[in-house]
């Protein structure tokens, strides 16, 4: 498996983001470019997944992007890192369940690397930590598979403003809560994006 690793130092705009990735999926589809893992950041956005209802927009003067990725309305913006991907599943078992488990489990593995305890719930997607007793989301997953390729990604709270989060119902839970890793244990984060991207490859390759 050949990915291109790209990593952008400037926050990128999430149309021309999606704009790219859906150029590569094509590019991929007829055998004329690489998989792509992309790092990145995005300026203060609202999007909503396909399976989004107005009634989890609580601050009706937000924006809201209306997005193809499977999932509900998210926040994005400084702080956060996002993880796009553009990832051939043909050469595989054509197994979207298997991918979001790797997904899952590369997440994991790289908070366990700052020493931090996280898990998934088969019942709301994304990746979880228990804050005595209470349960909050630390990393975001939005996922399409089109013609068998999969694409957009997901992004792990750093150091967000996690305020945003109070003009919605992010990811339509409302009995759970968002967090962010500075909250959690601050500690030097800088490396995670290298930590990620070393699991991710690892994962998809096993």
């Amino acid at each position: 498996m050949s990915i291109e690793i790209k990593k952008s130092l400037k926050p990128v705009k999430y149309e021309d983001a999606l704009k790219f990735m859906e150029k590569r999926l094509l590019e991929i589809d007829q055998n004329k470019s690489n998989d792509l893992i992309w790092i990145l950041e995005h300026e203060d956005i609202y999007t909503a997944g396909t399976s989004f209802k107005e009634n989890e927009v609580l601050d009706k003067s937000v924006e809201i992007f209306k997005t193809n990725r499977g999932g509900k309305i998210t926040y994005h913006g400084p702080g956060q890192l996002i993880c796009y991907f553009v990832i051939n599943l043909k050469k595989g078992k054509k197994d979207i369940r298997k991918f979001i488990s790797i997904i899952e489990k590369t997440i994991i593995e790289t908070l366990k690397f700052y020493r931090i305890d996280t898990f998934p719930d088969k019942d709301n997607i994304g990746i979880w930590y228990n804050d005595n007793s209470k349960i909050k989301k630390i990393a975001a997953i939005g996922v399409r598979v089109s013609k068998w390729i999969a694409y957009h990604g997901f992004s792990i709270n750093i150091n967000n403003n996690l305020e945003k989060y109070n003009a919605i119902i992010p990811c339509g839970i409302k009995d759970k809560g968002v967090i962010n890793l500075k909250d959690i244990k601050d500690q030097n984060y800088k490396d995670i994006e290298n930590v990620l991207i070393k699991n991710f490859i690892s994962n998809l390759k096993n």
